[in-house]
């Protein structure tokens, strides 16, 4: 028999669980898609406008209810039409956030500069339809080493209520792009399929190592995050991207919902910064290296490009 106030506990707890989204009962993969540097130039592949109804259209097909675009609203400047991008992206159901108003390197930059350029972009963003408090450092960088000058920009952020637009899955998508860009206008061959093909593998196996080390790190999966950026190969691939990502166990989720996730609220203290919050939790906590997916290492990233992408194997000794 069971006594009342314990048969009022066990209710309670099986409505909370019911009200717990499925994937984190079941310990899924939660994924969200965010895009950095918009609005970018035009790439090797489509005009800006092409390449952004190409975004706004393979989010649509691939059933991405929201994702969001980390805006560097200096860029305007030599981008008159940037700004009928993003509103477009908005109209979509996407949203904006802060990525600084001209990208600057925080190790390069001084701190109160640095400051400066955040409160420029928030001016030009905050008005704006879809816009969210958060902030994501250029280059994934912290201020390196300089831990005063790290420290000092996380009380700026808190002081404006701006959180971390951090990242934890990262595949340096960006690379890609500019290594097919600079083939492209070298007028090399570039063998789109199998560049896909390698993009697709990349990111898919970079979600996979990520969420093995936030296990370890954490004990639980997390709401991750995706780091893209607003490029022709993203456009290119997007689709069959998120297909893959799918059909290894990942749900696609909102950005609101990732950055709902406790995760949020870490401030890690390493001796350097530039990467995923996933690395730096890790190593903050002592898990042993790698802390990171391998292929982010530019170097053996080119390898592949040329070998896959170009057809260019290394001579035989």
């Amino acid at each position: 028999m069971i006594h009342r106030p314990a048969f009022r506990f066990l209710m309670l707890f099986m409505a909370m669980a019911m009200a717990w989204p499925a994937t984190a009962r079941e310990g899924g993969k939660r994924i969200a898609i965010t895009f950095d540097d918009a609005p970018r130039r035009a790439g090797a592949l489509y005009s800006q406008d092409e390449r952004a109804l190409r975004l706004i259209a393979a989010l649509d097909q691939a059933g991405v209810e929201q994702a969001a675009f980390f805006v560097n609203p200096g860029s305007l400047s030599t981008r008159p039409q940037g700004e009928i991008r993003l509103s477009a992206y908005v109209a979509a159901g996407h949203v904006i956030a802060n990525h600084t108003f001209s990208h600057p390197q925080l190790r390069d930059t001084d701190a109160a500069d640095y400051i400066a350029d955040i409160d420029a972009a928030t001016q030009w963003l905050q008005p704006r339809a879809g816009y969210r408090p958060w902030f994501r450092f250029p280059y994934l960088d912290e201020g390196g080493s300089d831990k005063g000058k790290r420290d000092a920009i996380r009380a700026a952020l808190a002081e404006r209520g701006l959180r971390n637009g951090y990242v934890t899955v990262d595949a340096s998508d960006w690379f890609y792009d500019a290594a097919l860009t600079s083939a492209m206008r070298g007028e090399e061959v570039v063998d789109l399929a199998a560049l896909k093909q390698l993009f697709i593998e990349s990111h898919v196996e970079a979600a996979a190592t990520y969420d093995r080390l936030a296990r370890e790190a954490l004990e639980r999966s997390p709401a991750h995050v995706l780091l893209l950026h607003e490029t022709d190969l993203v456009a290119l691939t997007l689709v069959d991207l998120i297909t893959a990502l799918r059909a290894d166990g990942w749900t696609i989720i909102t950005s609101d919902e990732a950055y709902s996730d406790p995760m949020g609220g870490a401030m890690p203290d390493v001796p350097y910064s530039q990467g995923t919050i996933v690395e730096m939790i890790a190593w903050e906590r002592g898990l042993p290296t790698p802390r990171w997916y391998e292929r982010n290492d530019t170097n053996l990233a080119r390898q592949l490009f040329d070998e896959r992408a170009l057809g260019q194997h290394a001579e035989e000794n």
